[in-house]
């Protein structure tokens, strides 16, 4: 009886609340009576008409299959119809006014934001680690977007709080954990940082709560060819970007493990402590794979954390031919991968998998917030996962991988990468081939010729790659080969068309 009179006064109380809201926004939404009805009718009636909207969502992905999948994947269209920044900005007309605009007008704008957007499943996009296009990703992402799920509790987000769990299991055990955690995070240079933070807070658990105050100075290790987010990484958490020492590589961009034991015991000899070694399966420039096994040995030589950063390499573990490339990967604490690039299953699909079995993550990064993770509820609020991220907000970015996952299996996911490999090898062939007919690469003597080769390939639209310096090298053009959209033939014209454009140079 005093549990239905403490409803009945809970009920009446939310009731004197809600009438009070309603009228306060009635009376304040006019001053006559024309506005109060027109208050009244917004407050009774949905602001959306769903008809007009769907019906506009149609035509939307009418523009988006026509321009983007169909014109986008042709290889007789152009990857990009390239305009200086100030008339880009008046063909897309981009001020934002008072009154809205008619749908006609709005699909208008629709195939202008396709038209003028890089088409980055092109084939003949080689310019970034990411490209291509998996139709049933797609659907996860559209379908994701529909959706409108913020994966941090179950109670919202049942579906993919399991999916989520699934599917980072299987990447684990590709890696060869039986057990272990994990999450999707939002980019690859957010599970480096993660990765560091949860190093630092395993040796030093009392940074979640005092800070910065009282701990020694810290120092981490990788090499001169890892990502720059490393020491990103390191100034954002207040380690310092003075602190991260860099590592020697061998001629082929690979990590020297001795000369990572050397800078250890110096760093030691010098007061540091040393808390973290972050590895590279797949650099950003070479695509070189550190020696994992020979470095694992150094860390535990030092007790230090191992993370692996394998954005772009980690999904050679698909593959029986080339997972030899991240042999030791096991022995690592951390493993940041991005399904998003080799495997393409569309921005962003990074993910950051652990072999530590306490906890560690959700206790590095909880706030325990009492409106969201309350430990009464009705079912196992392990399956709350939200306070594993530094995120409260947190997309749903596995379901575009699971579902590309179990169209093609790991088998069609394997040939993916062993085809990009075969490609890169036709790629070197026939490139040394047209050294040898002394074509335009032989000729490439000054930094400026992949500049212009560059500008002039954006103008006309004919393919997109990118380039930069190595070392003390010229500049060279960086060849990303991948996308299951790829074919010999898309490399050879790489190569006529490199010569064309810069013939007279």
């Amino acid at each position: 009886m005093k549990c239905c009179t403490c409803l009945f006064l809970f009920v009446t109380f939310l009731k004197v609340v809600f009438l009070h809201a309603f009228n306060c926004c009635v009376v304040s939404a006019a001053d006559g009576q024309a506005d109060k009805q027109v208050g009244l009718r917004d407050l009774s009636e949905p602001l959306i008409d769903h008809s007009e909207g769907q019906l506009f969502l149609s035509e939307t992905f009418k523009i988006i299959v026509e321009e983007v999948l169909c014109k986008g994947t042709d290889v007789t269209q152009k990857v990009c119809d390239w305009k200086e920044p100030e008339e880009l900005a008046w063909l897309l007309d981009l001020e934002l006014r008072a009154t809205g605009e008619p749908q006609h007008k709005l699909l208008e704008r629709v195939k202008d934001v396709a038209k003028y957007s890089i088409k980055t499943s092109h084939p003949r996009f080689f310019n970034q680690l990411y490209g291509g296009v998996d139709y049933h990703s797609l659907a996860g992402r559209f379908l994701t977007e529909a959706l409108n799920t913020n994966l941090f509790t179950y109670e919202v987000a049942p579906v993919f709080v399991l999916m989520e769990n699934e599917v980072l299991r299987g990447l684990r055990q590709l890696v060869g954990w039986t057990e272990g955690d994990g999450i999707f995070c939002p980019g690859g240079s957010t599970s480096n940082m993660f990765a560091m933070n949860l190093a630092r807070y395993q040796l030093f658990p009392e940074v979640k709560s005092r800070g910065l105050w009282g701990l020694p100075r810290l120092t981490v290790f990788t090499s001169s060819e890892s990502h720059y987010s490393v020491k990103k990484g390191a100034a954002y958490l207040g380690i310092g970007t003075d602190n991260v020492i860099v590592v020697k590589v061998d001629d082929g961009g690979r990590m020297i493990p001795k000369d990572l034991d050397e800078k250890i015991m110096l760093a030691k000899s010098q007061g540091t402590v040393p808390f973290l070694v972050s590895c590279t399966a797949g650099t950003t420039v070479q695509g070189a794979f550190d020696p994992l096994d020979h470095i694992a040995d150094v860390c535990e030589k030092h007790k230090l954390w191992m993370h692996v950063d394998a954005a772009w390499g980690g999904s050679v573990l698909f593959s029986k031919q080339h997972r030899h490339l991240m042999k030791g990967v096991d022995r690592a604490n951390s493993v940041g991968w991005n399904p998003h690039k080799m495997l393409v299953a569309g921005l962003q699909c990074s993910a950051l998998l652990l072999q530590d079995t306490t906890n560690l993550l959700r206790r590095c990064h909880s706030a325990s917030a009492s409106y969201l993770f309350q430990q009464d509820k009705f079912y196992d609020v392990n399956l709350d996962v939200g306070d594993k991220s530094v995120q409260c907000s947190r997309k749903v970015d596995c379901l575009k991988l699971w579902l590309m996952w179990k169209a093609v299996g790991s088998a069609g996911l394997e040939e993916r990468v062993d085809k990009a490999f075969i490609h890169v090898r036709c790629f070197i062939f026939v490139n040394i081939a047209y050294r040898e007919k002394e074509s335009i690469y032989h000729q490439i003597q000054s930094n400026i010729v992949a500049p212009v080769i560059k500008e002039r390939m954006m103008k006309q639209g004919t393919m997109m790659v990118g380039y930069q310096p190595l070392g003390n090298k010229v500049n060279f053009f960086r060849v990303i080969a991948f996308s299951p959209l790829l074919s010999k033939k898309d490399m050879d014209f790489f190569l006529d068309e490199i010569e064309r454009l810069g013939n007279d140079l």
